[in-house]
């Protein structure tokens, strides 16, 4: 997002660095030059700079003070308007990288110095402070932010290291008079919520909207709350302050939602504006707001898309916001829509079509300053050939608007159309076309039909704010105003000069005076309110390092002509009036200023005073009025109608013809001041009579409580393929489109979810269709020959572009390929002399970076060619990996190479391989080996440029490698699927799991099952940490000979450390046994039908929105059986416990983020479907056609998020037909979810957990997810982030650990999984040597033996047993002191060695006896009746517990028994306590395994784990050790 601000430099500001460039923009004060005697010209004066300056000069509001830093950061300054410079002295010279002025304080400037050090001033850079920060300045967003209330306050938003800029922010409440607080880490940009003066004064909502307001609010752009490394924008949040962040809320922005994929913030003039980003998508959303607390969507017109980097918010007035949106696919083609919204900055109408921009944004817009209502913006005349050819000539038109953008006109020169050059070709510093002085303007331009280049342009000027120009001077100058419009100062701009021009009647006649050097003008400016009579001019002399840099003060004050101004030079100037000359109204009034006449020959003398404009009332007109709150403009403008259903009176419409009288839906636009009273006025916020009848305006009908559905039937023996075009839920849109070709290569496409279809390029056969792998809304349609076609919003647009070959006929290369970030990059895979005997039949790369447009590379002889680009990869943009045969020949080997330059120049990586593959985090290179050419070697690589071997598990032998599928790499690991056995139909192999850069592996499952085209049975759980399925061949041996193989389904919870068969239901659902026990898991369990049988690889047992639901067909049995005689089974909670909930094989959906799950028969016609709203409990049927239809696959979009379903009958010979299933009838309610107390409304928070723990652990942690309540007749609506929180981390088990495999340097592997489950050292081998961590860490004290145990990459859990730190701790070589001192720190002593060695054993002692003497009541089984002994006596019984002879010997033996005991625990303690005081005999000694966990860079403290406790790897019955294959 790009943002313009022009408060004196209006030049164009990216969104996060505005801030930062705001400071440059109120630069400049004059200064003075004096003399007793008049002068005939100005006063000029000339200093030269050492060194050329690093930045603008930095002009004190008020002042004549400047600031200048060179190029070594050296500041200079001059407090005489540059006349003269000096070094400022609190500073170290060469120290300072940025200089910034304070917003609010006009003595205020900042110094951000190349260190930790920085400085500040209060007096305008006579003094200055240093204060400390540590950290690196961000360059993407504004280093400070200041308070618009209290310019004490300011926050500091920076990096944390120099490499991965972990952001984080600072504040301070004094000015840094007191060091920094931080205010919070993993930021992404701070501001205060009053960032600017005009916060407060706008109005969004109604009352009960209405925020409390706090001066110390402030907001911020953080991270997700938890996010995988790297992280990305798409998980930020936005979280909001009162008290510094020692409370923070994340506020609801859309439909009772909160909103990730935060991308940037804006304060603009009373508004905050928020930008949103989704995955898989350029489309953006707005969220505005005045008080940071309550947020509105902002909405535009449907017809413009908010995208990425497409949109500029530009200057906007203190009732209304500007945006400018790129309507062009490509930016080298870019052009725009000005919009301009209502006062509350929620509804957008169109302005202007057609406005430059570059690729940059940037716009060329400019509010014409102090003078509500006017804009001139530069339009592209000849929009439609830019828009086909990108690199043409644009022929530029200027217009303007005296009405606030309602309306614009041409500039008019003596009749003629001027056109002038505007922000996009900025050449000087400020406004491009005016300044604070009332109605004058400049430009640099020409008239004609379109604008010319800035060279062959003049200088114009205007004195009545843009409505008659003339010209000033001939060819483009650089030019100012000074002394409110009395003096325009000019310099010739289109090479050097040794003079300036000047005029003091509104530039109708022009002097000159020398500047006494030949300089080329670099910055002419002054006073940021144009008050002054001094000048500013920067200039060099000569070129490249030889240039000699000057800086100009020229002064006006002893100009003979420039007396004081009288009464009588003065006059009344209107600043807008129509084509008669009579004076305009905007916000109800009339806008004058005393300015003074052009002929007047004096000067206004009023330094550093700002004109102030008047107002006269005007009369209510249809322009005061706004659409209110909930209401929208009509398609002619002309009237307000509602955006969605309001409140209608109780007891009125009984009957749907009935009226009632409503709101009209205006209201007056809040600021405007005309006068209702007056005569003409209008009042357009009378009520209107309004009609009871239900209709899409006024009130919506409520839900039916029905399912609709609606067939649709094709002329076609089949449907080919179909893809959904998801919108994220950053589109204003409803839409669910759909493409669908057919066998006869006709394109359809529903952008209703299948209620109605269109048919497209009737005239053309689609032979594919191709999906953007990168983009939801991105499509493309080959043809078989040369053209593609293609839409990028979802079926709205379509363009198309030649290829520059037919697409190539190898199905195993991809035809087009993508890039991850630039949506117009394209590599485009040809097939060369393939119809033709002219040649080998070959393929060609070819790379586009404008959509196709142009194709200007290529590679010849290539298989399949990839861009690398990935999060984490560095900044890499253009390295690209394509297969090419050497010598380009195909029967030579196939080669991987990779390029960063669109292979100008080219890199070999393998010589020899057979595929490679790109997943999130790892690359994987399968080569053939150079010592046996029929097997195969794996290489991995995290950066594309750097491979390593893989090395597998020691146990793991396979002779010969065949193949690898790699299956998941999306938790800091590569789930590779090695084959063992790969003769036809018998085929499996091994899963086994890399470390986090994917070079060393373990076994994790043994004979996995998978199928000739190299697919396997395996499936990781959508969203729930860890829980993986797969089936596994139970007769290896005899699959191995060839035979058929018999499949058992296992699942794991813990990320493939363990695996064990899935428990099947006691019951079936008719509440019968099944056939077997399902009490004994290793016999009788359940197997699921997975992916090696699925038509749709698509179809999923999970969604990714339906957290810890699972859907599959099998059998409970001893192994898997056959598909068609299989049950429907569901699981609730992740896998553990799973039902049968439908006799039969379905085919299933889940809709609404798992809210309406639709199962429908398969491979048997039917005409019904079944449905639950309740997670599986109860089912229900409905009948979607009067006759059977086999449906072949059942479909909603990919998120699983819409209540539309699509049947797709696809029979042999039969009817070719969809059918639409529409659930949104059921209800209309959208579910409650409150973050800040998830259990209230229509949610609850549900924790996973690993089956063999007891407590809801998983991954070390209890993750706490959103769920909606079973009975909640609600439905989920937007995406709900699922992830609540971690609530806390837990004590580890051996669940949370997997043996360790390190390489030896022969190559072999050390460790392996035992028949128990644990970990032991492979045959043969010897424990890795850990004392290189003292090598590898000069500061490192000790470190512990190997004990062949990791934790799994995704687990978080803090003491309990930490089995990979439970051996002998040895000190490192040269720290043997340091870790005796170490371990003596851990004895007892003093008054602890007193009490745990001679009180602590008679305490225990007593408190034993004393229990036992408490309760001995006599011999053992003895019943005492009432309070009379055997006797009968009151001295009670021989043996009586009270008798003497019994209770004394018994309390002695007691205190004996408990010493005992207790004699073990004192020795031990001051046998420590010992050797704590006097060391340990050369550190070798039996040692505890307290340490410190920064040693192994993990926070907070080790637990003791004993090496000799019996219960090392957890004897209890819920930590036994699964077997690792079944």
């Amino acid at each position: 997002m790009i943002i313009r601000f022009s408060p004196r430099c209006s030049t164009i500001l990216t969104l996060p660095l505005l801030a930062l460039l705001l400071q440059i923009c109120s630069l400049a004060t004059p200064c003075a030059a004096t003399s007793d005697d008049k002068k005939d010209a100005p006063s000029i004066s000339k200093y030269k700079l050492e060194l050329p300056p690093a930045d603008h000069p930095f002009y004190f509001e008020d002042s004549d003070v400047i600031l200048v830093p060179d190029q070594r950061g050296t500041i200079l300054r001059s407090d005489d308007a540059g006349v003269t410079f000096t070094p400022i002295q609190d500073v170290p010279s060469e120290s300072v990288l940025k200089l910034y002025l304070h917003e609010f304080d006009k003595q205020t400037a900042l110094a951000w110095g190349q260190r930790d050090i920085h400085y500040i001033t209060h007096d305008r850079g006579k003094t200055w402070q240093d204060f400390a920060i540590p950290g690196l300045p961000i360059l993407e967003r504004p280093i400070f932010t200041f308070h618009a209330g209290d310019p004490k306050k300011i926050i500091v938003n920076v990096c944390s290291s120099l490499f991965l800029c972990d952001e984080m922010a600072w504040y301070t409440l004094d000015a840094f008079e007191t060091p920094v607080k931080q205010l919070r880490e993993s930021t992404r940009g701070c501001v205060f919520a009053r960032s600017t003066p005009e916060w407060g004064m706008n109005y969004i909502g109604g009352e009960d909207d209405k925020g409390i307001d706090s001066e110390d609010r402030i907001v911020c752009v953080t991270t997700g709350r938890f996010v995988s490394f790297p992280p990305s924008s798409r998980d930020n949040r936005l979280v909001v302050s009162d008290n510094y962040f020692e409370y923070e809320e994340e506020p609801i922005l859309e439909l009772g939602r909160t909103v990730q994929g935060i991308v940037n913030i804006a304060v603009v003039k009373g508004f905050l504006i928020a930008a949103a980003s989704a995955a898989k998508t350029d489309e953006l959303a707005l969220y505005v707001t005045d008080d940071a607390k309550q947020w509105h969507r902002a909405i535009f017109p449907k017809d413009h898309r908010l995208e990425e980097n497409a949109y500029t918010v530009l200057e906007s007035t203190n009732y209304s916001i500007q945006v400018d949106v790129m309507t062009t696919p490509s930016p080298l083609s870019a052009m725009g829509s000005l919009f301009t919204s209502n006062s509350n900055g929620t509804y957008f109408t169109r302005n202007i079509e057609h406005t430059n921009r570059d690729y940059r944004g940037v716009v060329d817009f400019e509010k014409v300053s102090g003078i509500q209502g006017i804009v001139l913006v530069n339009v592209v005349d000849n929009w439609e050939d830019v828009a086909e050819s990108p690199l043409g000539e644009r022929k530029i038109k200027t217009k303007i608007s005296f009405d606030d953008g309602r309306t614009f006109q041409k500039l008019s020169a003596h009749g003629d159309e001027l056109h002038l050059h505007s922000v996009t070709d900025l050449a000087n510093m400020g406004r491009v076309y005016s300044s604070k002085a009332p109605g004058l303007i400049m430009g640099v331009g020409n008239t004609g039909k379109a604008l010319k280049e800035y060279k062959d342009g003049d200088t114009w000027v205007s004195d009545d704010a843009g409505v008659t120009w003339s010209k000033a001077l001939d060819d483009a100058h650089k030019y100012e105003f000074g002394d409110r419009g009395a003096v325009l100062l000019a310099v010739y701009d289109e090479g050097p000069t040794d003079e300036i021009r000047y005029s003091i009647n509104h530039g109708k006649t022009w002097q000159k005076a020398d500047l006494g050097e030949t300089v080329k003008p670099l910055i002419l400016t002054t006073t940021p309110d144009s008050t002054s009579l001094k000048f500013f001019l920067m200039g060099s002399v000569g070129e490249g390092e030889e240039a000699e840099h000057y800086a100009f003060n020229i002064d006006f004050e002893d100009y003979h002509k420039g007396g004081k101004c009288g009464e009588k030079d003065f006059e009344k100037w209107y600043a807008r009036v129509d084509e008669k000359g009579e004076p305009t109204c905007i916000m109800g009034h009339k806008q004058w200023f005393r300015r003074r006449k052009a002929d007047s020959e004096c000067f206004v003398d009023k330094e550093f005073e700002d004109p102030v404009p008047e107002y006269e009332p005007c009369a209510c007109a249809d322009e005061d009025f706004e659409c209110d709150y909930n209401f929208v403009r009509s398609e002619d403008g002309k009237d307000c109608l509602p955006a969605g259903a309001f409140d209608i009176p109780p007891d009125i419409c009984e009957n749907e013809d009935d009226r009632f009288m409503g709101p009209s839906g205006f209201r007056l636009i809040p600021g405007n001041d005309c006068d209702p009273d007056a005569k003409g006025a209008v009042d357009r916020t009378e009520e209107v009579e309004r009609s009871c009848k239900g209709s899409s305006e006024q009130t919506k009908p409520p839900a039916s409580g029905e399912i609709t559905s609606k067939m649709t039937t094709f002329d076609s023996s089949g449907i080919a393929e179909y893809h959904y075009l998801e919108r994220s839920d950053r589109s204003p849109d409803d839409d669910e489109a759909v493409v669908m070709r057919t066998n006869e290569g006709s394109l359809h496409i529903t952008k209703d979810g299948g209620k109605t279809w269109k048919q497209l390029f009737k005239d053309e056969k689609i032979t594919s269709i191709l999906s953007h792998s990168f983009r939801n809304d991105v499509v493309f349609f080959l043809t078989g020959g040369k053209k593609v076609h293609y839409t990028y919003n979802r079926g709205e647009h379509f363009g198309h572009f030649k290829a520059p070959e037919v697409p190539t006929d190898d199905a195993k290369v991809p035809k087009l390929s993508f890039h991850p970030d630039y949506k117009d990059w394209l590599i485009w895979t040809g097939g060369v002399n393939c119809n033709s005997k002219k040649g080998q039949c070959h393929n060609v790369a070819f790379f586009s970076e404008d959509r196709g447009a142009n194709w200007d590379h290529r590679l010849r002889y290539v298989g399949k060619c990839e861009f690398i680009s990935e999060a984490g990869r560095g900044d890499e943009d253009k390295l690209l990996y394509c297969e090419q045969y050497k010598d380009e020949s195909l029967d030579q080997p196939l080669q991987l190479k990779w390029s960063d330059n669109w292979f100008a120049s080219e890199n070999e990586v393998f010589g020899d391989i057979i595929d490679f593959a790109t997943m999130s985090e790892f690359i994987v290179v399968a080569a053939r080996r150079e010592d046996d050419h029929d097997a195969l070697s794996c290489h991995t690589s995290v950066d594309g440029k750097n491979f390593a071997l893989a090395q597998f598990p020691p146990a793991f032998d396979v002779p010969t490698q065949k193949a690898y599928t790699v299956l998941e790499s999306k938790s800091h690991a590569v789930f590779l699927h090695v084959t063992v056995n790969n003769l036809d139909g018998s085929e499996y192999g091994s899963i086994i799991k890399s470390n986090s850069n994917g070079t060393s592996y373990v076994m994790s499952l043994s004979g996995v099952n998978r199928n000739h085209q190299g697919y396997v049975d395996f499936e990781k759980m959508d969203i729930l940490e860890g829980v993986m399925l797969a089936n596994i061949v139970l007769n290896v041996d005899e699959a191995n000979e060839g035979k058929d193989k018999k499949l058992g389904s296992v699942i794991t919870h813990n990320d493939g450390a363990q695996w064990a068969p899935i428990q099947a239901p006691a019951q079936d659902v008719e509440g019968n046994s099944f056939d077997c026990d399902t009490s004994n898991v290793g016999k009788c369990s359940l197997h699921l039908h997975s992916f090696t049988e699925r038509r749709d690889k698509r179809a999923t047992f999970s969604s990714k929105s339906a957290i810890g639901l699972m859907m599959g067909v099998g059998n409970v049995g001893a192994e898997l059986e056959v598909k068609s005689e299989g049950d429907t089974f569901m699981t609730r909670d992740g896998g553990i416990e799973w039902y049968q909930v439908k006799k039969g094989n379905y085919m299933w959906e889940y809709g609404d983020q798992g809210s309406i799950i639709v199962i429908v028969a398969a491979d048997v016609p039917t005409k019904s479907v079944f449905y639950t709203r309740n997670e599986g409990f109860d089912w229900a049927e409905y009948e979607f056609s009067e006759k059977e239809h086999l449906i072949a696959s059942i479909s909603t979009i990919p998120s699983d998020q819409s209540r539309n379903f699509i049947l797709w009958s696809n029979e042999d010979g039969g009817e070719i037909a969809t059918f639409n299933l529409d659930f949104t009838g059921l209800t209309d309610r959208m579910c409650e979810l409150d973050e800040n107390d998830p259990n209230k409304g229509d949610y609850y928070l549900w924790e996973p957990r690993h089956p063999k723990q007891k407590d809801n652990c998983l991954f070390g942690h209890k993750a706490q997810y959103h769920r909606k309540n079973l009975e909640a007749d609600c439905y989920n609506g937007p995406t709900i982030e699922k992830l609540h929180s971690i609530s806390e981390d837990c004590a580890c088990v051996r669940e949370d650990f997997e043996w360790q495999v390190l390489p030896l340097p022969t190559n072999d592997y050390n460790y392996e999984i035992a028949n128990d489950g644990t970990c032991v050292l492979s045959p043969g081998a010897s424990p890795p040597d850990h004392s290189q961590q003292c090598k590898d860490n000069p500061d490192l004290v000790s470190f512990f033996e190997p004990t062949g145990y990791r934790r799994t990459p995704l687990d978080t859990c803090k003491g309990g047993k930490e089995l990979e730190y439970s051996s002998r701790e040895i000190p490192c070589p040269s720290h043997e002191k340091d870790f005796e001192e170490k371990e003596r720190s851990k004895g007892l002593g003093g008054f602890w060695f007193f009490v745990l060695v001679f009180v602590l054993p008679i305490a225990i002692a007593s408190s034993v006896g004393y229990w036992v003497y408490q309760h001995w009541d006599g011999k053992f089984g003895r019943i005492r009746l009432g309070e009379g002994g055997m006797g009968g006596g009151s001295g009670g019984a021989v043996f009586d517990a009270d008798q003497p002879w019994i209770k004394y010997p018994i309390m002695g033996i007691s205190a004996l028994v408990a010493v005992a005991a207790a004699v073990p625990l004192v020795v031990g303690s001051v046998w420590r306590s010992v050797l704590g005081m006097f060391g340990r005999g050369g550190g070798y000694g039996r040692v505890d395994t307290y340490r410190s966990r920064s040693d192994f860079s993990r926070g907070g403290r080790y637990a003791v784990m004993d090496p000799e406790e019996d219960e090392l790897f957890g004897d209890d019955d819920d930590e036994e050790v699964a077997p690792a294959a079944v």
